[in-house]
């Protein structure tokens, strides 16, 4: 009898021991790299939010979508202690959580809320954070976003006639559009941020006239530091057809899709569009569109965009004076050049329609970058395309014939720039540069500032370009 008892206690220790065991295992997590959270949003967006009286409270819902559970390393605000933003993870208030265990199929909630403090001078006008998920290695985010009454709101808006003042910041929500035969007249200073998808359509006439002091900005609306380059944060500026006299001076357009689009029927005997002294840089497709349209361009830089840094086509007149094209897109394999020219399209019959290049002339101008091949010349019989590089430096492949003086005069072909720092986005010259002092003078008299408001003509001659080469004494 007593053996059996202790045969009996033997068994439940034995027992015991092996379910303390299993509790100790590790339990298994859904452990792929390629997995991925699904949120119920993926922008928490607060309306006009006025200073000093906290929000409304939303709810994001973060789902586990696996048939295993899955261990989220941390929850945090990218921004930290700074951020305006409060959150609540499963009934815990805070800024970091570690640790946190989702289970199959199962959801974890978080509720945001924002208080702004119009007292705080490091807190932007626009105000933005985001929730990081960090997981599996990698790493999902939720945007956080918001704005108080300090910022002038274009919420999907058509506008009238109108002037916008360099007092605070312009923000585009869902688009906007100046209408037909009004004017939108924007001051030097004024930033104009866009928020994703958004655009700024232009069927009356844009007036953006800014100054090497007080450039008008357009970019998207994300102010981290890590947004600063990024393409592709919004949709860009069309001047639609029908639009005319679109004048902008000592602008910055960045971070778009497509920075300017020109589509409008070309009236060669005035402007569609004059672009002068302004930088168009990291676009996803192109900085410079235009669809038979007439343009004059001095004193620019139009820099790396993943397909055409200028594209001119279906026709036009085209004037571009000391200007900078210059592509080093490093995002993705580009296969188009820096420029494309061309005189026809193809409708939606596959038949060619022909519309005649007027003019297409391009004087004191680089047009470099990374591909073999820099320029396009596309021309279809049966219709004109006129143009003309005087005082250039260009790159094309041994195809592209330039023996012909009719179109090329005093170029040069092939020979590096030797900008300062191309892949960090600096296309001023170096002092080795074989662009220096090549400039046709007829074009530095007519501009004889660069785009950094130096003297083209004080030194043996006026360099290609839009930067003029200052030597250090």
């Amino acid at each position: 009898m007593i053996k059996s008892v202790e045969k009996i206690r033997l068994f439940i220790v034995i027992q015991i021991i092996g379910i303390v065991l299993l509790s100790c295992e590790k339990e298994e997590f859904y452990r792929s790299s390629d997995a991925q959270l699904k949120f119920s949003v993926d922008t928490v967006f607060f309306d006009t939010v006025f200073t000093s009286i906290g929000s409304a409270t939303q709810r994001v819902t973060v789902k586990n979508p696996y048939s295993e559970n899955i261990l989220i390393s941390s929850v945090a605000l990218a921004r930290g202690y700074d951020s305006p933003f409060r959150l609540n993870v499963d009934g815990i208030a805070g800024i970091l959580w570690q640790d946190i265990e989702i289970k199959a199929k199962d959801s974890l909630y978080i509720f945001v809320e924002i208080t702004v403090d119009p007292n705080n001078s490091n807190l932007p006008l626009l105000v933005q954070d985001s929730i990081v998920f960090s997981f599996n290695n990698r790493k999902q985010d939720i945007d956080l976003f918001a704005w108080g009454q300090d910022v002038h709101l274009i919420n999907g808006e058509i506008l009238e006639t109108q002037h916008w003042v360099n007092d605070k910041p312009y923000l585009v929500y869902n688009s906007m559009m100046i209408d037909t035969n009004n004017t939108l007249t924007i001051d030097p200073g004024v930033m104009v941020y866009f928020h994703k998808n958004s655009r700024m359509y232009v069927a009356g006439t844009l007036i953006a006239k800014g100054t090497y002091e007080e450039p008008i900005i357009f970019q998207g609306d994300r102010l981290e530091e890590m947004y600063d380059n990024i393409p592709g944060q919004w949709d860009g500026i069309w001047l639609m057809p029908g639009s005319k006299d679109h004048l902008l001076d000592f602008c910055h357009i960045k971070n778009a899709i497509i920075g300017i689009q020109v589509d409008t029927l070309a009236n060669t005997a005035k402007p569609t569009l004059t672009l002068s002294n302004s930088r168009i840089e990291n676009m996803t497709a192109v900085g410079l569109y235009a669809q038979g349209s007439t343009i004059l361009a001095y004193n620019n830089l139009i820099s790396n965009c993943g397909q055409f840094a200028v594209r001119l086509v279906i026709g036009g007149a085209y004037e571009f004076y000391h200007c900078t094209i210059a592509n080093y897109w490093g995002y993705s394999t580009r296969t188009t050049p820096s420029l494309l020219l061309n005189n026809y399209y193809i409708d939606v019959y596959s038949q060619i329609q022909l519309r005649p290049v007027e003019k297409a002339l391009f004087g004191n101008c680089i047009i470099y970058g990374n591909k073999e091949s820099e320029i396009i010349i596309d021309k279809a019989d049966g219709a004109g395309l006129s143009y003309k590089f005087d005082h250039c430096l260009f790159k094309v492949d041994d195809e592209f014939s330039t023996s012909d003086p009719l179109y090329f005069e005093n170029i040069i072909v092939n020979q590096n720039p030797k900008f300062k720092d191309a892949y960090e986005g600096n296309f001023e010259l170096d002092t080795l540069s074989i662009a220096k002092d090549k400039g046709k003078p007829e074009y530095s008299i007519l501009f004889p500032n660069d785009i950094n408001m130096n003297n083209r003509n004080s030194d043996a001659g006026p360099d290609l370009g839009a930067f003029e080469r200052i030597e250090q004494l």
